[in-house]
Formats: structure tokens, sequence, C-alpha cells
């Protein structure tokens, strides 16, 4: 191959790469979904905990903000009634006594005050399923394909969230503060069953809101059970 032709074809490789769409694909990974109210005061280190992990390239760090806060003195910009809903979900199946902030959950399976580092660590620690999801943005969609098989079907979870945030309190139990905050979920909705086969979903970018930054999807069993699987991509 003379130099002419090898340069042609090199910039025919690169050219095609580059109209490639933007694949990320599910690494070994950890789910911890944060309850969490600008209106708590013992949320902001829990809050702080989530900010940390979520620097981790094996974990999918989600922070929900619950509404049954908003009439206690300040309304968080950030909650979301889809929030504590999926939050009841979790204390109905682990069997708590009823919902708390800071709650967090563990991959869908492990429940435990949200600040406490020590039983997180424990938490991340456990051996759990990890199916991989391919993410990518084509068109004005986002496409999510299950490249493997399985035993037994599962719920799709679509999570958008934004990454990070600063709110100044002007009332309630944190008024006066400046709270740092991370990974706020700004909407989730289930749009399927995986069948267990190779399959694609797609979810026009369009339906995420506005100020959400990046996107999770979540593959978890039935009756909001372990999670199996998840990926992320950023949305802009």
């Amino acid at each position: 191959m003379n130099g002419t032709i090898k340069s042609i074809f090199l910039s025919m490789v690169v050219m095609s790469a580059s109209a490639l769409p933007a694949i990320t694909s599910a690494a070994p990974s950890v789910v911890i979904e944060l309850f969490t109210s600008q209106g708590c005061s013992s949320c902001p280190p829990a809050d702080a905990l989530l900010g940390e992990l979520a620097r981790r390239p094996d974990i999918v760090a989600l922070a929900y903000h619950v509404d049954y806060w908003d009439d206690l003195g300040w309304k968080d910009a950030f909650s979301i009634p889809e929030a504590a809903q999926r939050q009841r979900g979790y204390v109905s199946r682990l069997s708590r006594a009823g919902a708390f902030t800071p709650q967090a959950v563990v991959s869908g399976d492990t429940s435990l005050i949200g600040s406490n580092r020590m039983q997180m660590n424990e938490a991340i620690a456990i051996d759990r399923d990890t199916l991989p999801i391919d993410l990518s943005k084509v068109d004005a969609n986002l496409r999510i394909r299950f490249p493997e098989s399985w035993q037994e079907t599962m719920d799709v979870y679509v999570v958008s969230y934004l990454d990070h945030a600063t709110t100044q309190v002007g009332r309630g139990e944190n008024a006066k503060k400046s709270l740092q905050e991370f990974n706020v979920v700004r909407s989730v909705k289930r749009i399927g069953r995986w069948n267990g086969k190779p399959q694609t979903m797609t979810v026009a970018l369009a339906t995420f809101p506005r100020d959400a930054t990046a996107v999770a999807v979540l593959l978890q069993r039935s009756g909001q059970g372990a999670i199996a699987g998840a990926a992320t991509t950023t949305l802009r």
C-alpha cells in the first residue's frame, strides 16, 4: 500500500468511526438509591457520601428528593412524587416500619441509613448479578440494548438526573445552609419488560426534563426487587 492510498484508507476509517453512535456498556456496578430532602437536617451528610460514591466507576448513584417534607417549612425544588412512590415500594418489600430520610437502598436489596459509611461499604461489597446493558444516542433517541440472554424477565426503569446542584435554603431545618446535591433524580419511569433475550428498546430524548444531564437504565426484578444490571450515559 503506497503512502497516498494508505492516507485515504486511514481517513475513511476515522470518518467511519466518527459516524458511529457513542455506546456505553454496563460495567460491574452497584446501584445506590438515596431518598433525601432539602428540608431534612440529617440528610446533608448522606448527600455528601453519595457525592463521593458517585465518582466511583463501579457505582450508579441516584438521589431521589421526596415530597413529604415540603410542608414542613421548606419546599424542595427537586422533590418529585415518583420519589416517595419508589421509596414506598422498597419499604413494603424490605419490611421496613416506614419511610425515612436519609434512607439508602443498595441494588434494590439492602436498606440502611444513607449517612452510615460502614454499612454502606458492607452493602456495596455484596456479590450481585451484573447483566450487560448497552446505551447509545441515535438520532433523537436513547437506544437501550440487552445483548445477552437470561433465565427470567425483568422490569426496565429509565432514570434521568442532574449531576450537581447547589441550593441556598431559606427556611426549615436547613435554613441558611448551602446544600451540595449530587445526581438528583428528575424523572423515573418503568418503560417495559426485558424478555430475557437479546432485545432493543428506545426512548425519545425529548421526553427527558430539560435540567437532566444524564440518564441511568436499571434492570430490576419484579416487584421492585433486586437490581441485576445498570448503565449510565450523558444526555448532553
